[in-house]
């Protein structure tokens, strides 16, 4: 009921979603802000860099979504794409998004986020750049947004679609899941078990 609400909300009143992503963000902040400090990737593959996206330039990130195939956002809409909207995602402290950066080239290999929410949950969410797909970078994906979530002691979910084949056999390697809810539009909601 919650996430149907919040995406109405989002969808139909964007003048209240700002508000609310504002005051989400100073209160999760404020409770988890310290334990963000002490987060320190372990699962980064070699020749790979994960750097938070408000170290990325904003133009950057509007290009590597502006890069991928039509396909890609058929299940993947989680956000704008414009300037303004990573404008808004780069600010927001409640918003642990980064970028997997190709060393060799520096290039976005991927682009991944836990979108939290002061009383202790989270949704994750990824996107492989179109050259890397095959590679199992949103495995390493999902795992990196695990390390956060659970090394800062909040709950994770994600929706996926059985339809987006990549990303559910993802989800399911990377993580032990439980099956919250079946959606309509063969979606599930799942929630993500700490090992």
């Amino acid at each position: 009921m919650l996430y149907k609400i919040a995406h109405i909300i989002r969808d139909k009143f964007s003048w209240l979603w700002d508000i609310i992503e504002y005051l989400n963000s100073f209160l999760f902040y404020m409770r988890y802000g310290k334990k963000l400090k002490n987060i320190d990737f372990k699962n980064i593959p070699e020749g790979y860099e994960v750097t938070p996206i408000n170290a990325i330039e904003t133009k950057r990130m509007v290009e590597f979504f502006a890069c991928q195939p039509e396909d890609a956002f058929k299940f993947f809409h989680p956000h704008g794409f414009d300037e303004k909207s990573i404008k808004k995602l780069q600010k927001n402290k409640a918003f642990l998004g980064y970028v997997l950066l190709d060393k060799l080239n520096n290039k976005i290999a991927g682009y991944c986020f836990n979108r939290c929410f002061f009383h202790g949950q989270g949704f994750r969410g990824r996107m492989v750049d179109i050259e890397y797909r095959g590679k199992g970078l949103g495995t390493t994906m999902n795992k990196l947004l695990n390390e956060v979530g659970f090394g800062i002691g909040v709950r994770l979910f994600e929706t996926v679609s059985k339809d987006n084949v990549a990303s559910y056999k993802s989800a399911l390697s990377a993580s032990n899941v439980r099956v919250v809810k079946e959606l309509p539009d063969n979606e599930l909601y799942l929630e993500i078990i700490k090992e």
